[in-house]
């Protein structure tokens, strides 16, 4: 059973794919877990439901991360219901239609920018607000959430993703040191091609079996492998470290 005590984790995007492989993981190892979500909430429940089912502390909390109230919401939430926040994972993130950037609406991509970049560093700003009230805590921490696009950028399929992708991880860099002096880590994940439903999202569901035949594993990751490496990230196995992006791609 979890504890009174467990340490408070909100994940964004969390009721699919990684995040809600992320929210099970976490619950796991005892934390109070909240899982955001913007649209599908019956699948937000069901994992909140399913964690609970095993003795574990969750909840559900709707918000678009993008928008400032709704992540001051959340996170008024999360402390509200389940206590003081430990960490957080941005997991939020969306790739957009699959083609050639010369033909992305402007609409489409300001929508990517906004939720994966922008709605990323305003749960961050909210998370650093949190911990600043209890600056003694330990093992404080944010995860981001990054991909194997920042590397490659991904021409010809979503290069608009990509470029977000790579800010996330300078994004990563810079803010760890910023606040490295007050006991608080930032770090990220960068997953390769996972088999989700975000594929099947951007009209390409077939994409990850392409993708698996250049991978040297031979695979596509699964989500609860991503979720391990955030696991760990987040847990005192990784208490010196601190502005990392550690590849989780099969070995690309």
């Amino acid at each position: 059973m979890v504890q009174d005590g467990a340490r408070v984790v909100v994940v964004t995007g969390g009721g699919r794919g990684i995040g809600a492989a992320t929210a099970r993981r976490l619950a796991r190892d005892g934390h109070a877990v909240c899982v955001n979500f913007r649209e599908d909430g019956e699948a937000a429940s069901s994992l909140v439901a399913g964690i609970a089912a095993k003795g574990g502390r969750a909840i559900a909390v709707r918000a678009d991360t993008s928008v400032a109230e709704d992540v001051a919401a959340l996170f008024e939430a999360a402390e509200r219901e389940l206590g003081p926040l430990h960490a957080l994972v941005n997991n939020a993130g969306i790739t957009g239609p699959l083609g050639r950037f010369a033909d992305l609406p402007a609409d489409q991509l300001r929508r990517v920018v906004d939720v994966n970049l922008v709605g990323s560093l305003l749960c961050a700003q909210e998370a650093l607000r949190c911990f600043a009230r209890r600056p003694d805590a330990a093992g404080r921490s944010i995860v981001n959430i990054s991909s194997i696009a920042a590397a490659t950028g991904s021409p010809g399929e979503y290069v608009h993703y990509a470029a977000t992708k790579g800010a996330i991880e300078t994004f990563t860099r810079g803010l760890a040191r910023e606040v490295a002096a007050q006991g608080i880590r930032v770090n990220a994940v960068s997953p390769g091609t996972v088999q989700t439903g975000i594929h099947a999202a951007a009209g390409d569901p077939g994409r990850p079996a392409r993708v698996a035949l250049r991978v040297p594993m031979g695979r596509v990751g699964e989500p609860e492998e991503i979720a391990e490496a955030v696991a760990w990230l987040i847990s005192d196995a990784a208490s010196y470290v601190t502005g990392a992006v550690l590849p989780v791609t099969g070995g690309l």
